[in-house]
């Protein structure tokens, strides 16, 4: 993934600053995100959620609304009309680009931003939310103890996640006057919404609210026991491995060619925790799982070891191999699995003679279904066909480059 730090104009004038994820291989769709309320687009969540996007090929912008983070402009003279705003003008900055956004996703009033905007872009034709108002002046509860001085003195500060920001009156008023109800209703693009069932900050309720206004296609996940911020890095992960899945079935991505010399294209692997071994591993744009370490070794053990991936493609080809040779013969096999276990021993146990050490792998082959002997012994026979197999078995190549910075 490549990141590209930009600014475009904002609704007023100011300048916005985002980061553009962009994907390293093909570029399949783009992705408008909005951030929390009062929070920047710097979040982990976001972060999270941007990285899997761009793996699977999709660009994504998260920007800074008008006065937060790094971005220009007062916050106490922006309103959610001027968040709204701000959206297209992140839209138009991308549509300039020849990059017009095909989704949008939205986190708690950046959540509810993002439904009001859709309404006004032809592009976008998917919208995710995470922890969103289904009432956008739900949000001034934070400062209820402030109100009374709002509305006498036109503002007041108040402090919202251990820090002070000035709300104006116009915030309060223009917040409150918003009803998203009939534009849900009419929205007219594939909704994901996802909530945390215990969420604090904004209840569930809403959450229940919005899906009862959309039509389909629209669809709910919960979060379990995230937080609001969804600051836990397995919920963040949870929520963009979701997101990513979504959003292929409704952007209907198609997979890039595969480059040359790289008949199945290209698997990606990279770091998802620096600090621990947990990896992405990605297969063009549908593809992903995660690879790790057992707890034992220092991993955290949310996804199979690197021997585990060689053993389970030594075990999937074998599989394979067995049931596309039945198929064409017509033979009765009913079910096949392959039990692979790895291990290291003395090549000399492996009949070789060496003193080395070397990988061995052992497969136990089960073969379910009305086969006689004969057809029994030819499946195995079939099975030290494998592509994988012979691979195993002979000297590969490795070939290994520097990528160009």
């Amino acid at each position: 993934m490549t990141t590209e730090r930009i600014t475009f104009t904002g609704h007023s004038g100011e300048k916005l600053s985002a980061r553009l994820d962009l994907p390293d291989g093909p570029h399949l769709a783009t992705v408008l995100f909005a951030h929390c309320f009062t929070c920047s687009k710097d979040i982990p969540a976001a972060r999270r959620i941007a990285g899997r996007l761009a793996a699977m090929g999709l660009a994504v912008l998260r920007f800074d609304f008008t006065g937060l983070g790094h971005s220009e402009g007062e916050f106490s003279n922006t309103t959610f009309s001027s968040n709204v705003q701000d959206l297209h003008a992140a839209a138009t900055y991308l549509t300039e680009r020849g990059m017009a956004p095909d989704m949008l996703i939205g986190h708690s009033l950046g959540g509810a931003a993002v439904l009001r905007a859709a309404a006004d872009m032809d592009s976008v034709r998917a919208v995710a939310t995470l922890g969103a108002p289904f009432e956008p002046g739900h949000v001034t509860h934070n400062f209820d103890g402030a109100l009374e001085t709002i509305k006498a003195k036109g503002r007041a500060e108040v402090c919202l996640g251990g820090r002070p920001f000035t709300i104006a009156k116009a915030f309060v008023e223009d917040v409150s006057a918003q009803n998203l109800a009939p534009i849900i209703e009419k929205l007219g693009r594939a909704l994901l919404i996802m909530h945390a069932p215990r969420d604090s900050v904004v209840d569930i309720d809403n959450a229940a609210a919005i899906f009862q206004a959309a039509k389909h296609p629209k669809s709910f996940v919960t979060l379990d026991d995230a937080d609001h911020l969804i600051s836990r890095p397995e919920d963040a992960e949870y929520a963009a491995e979701v997101i990513a899945a979504w959003a292929a079935r409704y952007l209907h991505l198609a997979p890039p060619a595969p480059p040359i010399g790289a008949p199945e294209g290209v698997v990606r692997v990279s770091e998802a925790d620096p600090n621990g071994f947990l990896q992405d591993v990605n297969s063009g744009p549908f593809h992903h799982t995660l690879a790790d370490e057992p707890l034992a070794y220092g991993g955290t053990n949310k996804g199979m070891s690197p021997y585990g991936f060689l053993s389970s493609g030594l075990g999937a080809c074998t599989s394979m191999t067995i049931r596309m040779y039945a198929r064409r013969k017509g033979w009765p096999l009913d079910h096949v699995w392959v039990d692979v276990r790895h291990n290291k021993v003395h090549a000399q146990d492996a009949g070789t003679g060496s003193g080395d050490r070397i990988d061995s792998f052992t497969r136990v082959i089960h073969l379910a279904g009305a086969l006689d002997a004969a057809q029994r012994t030819r499946l195995m026979e079939i099975a030290d066909r494998c592509p994988v197999h012979r691979t195993l078995e002979k000297s590969s190549k490795v070939i290994t480059e520097l990528a160009e910075s």
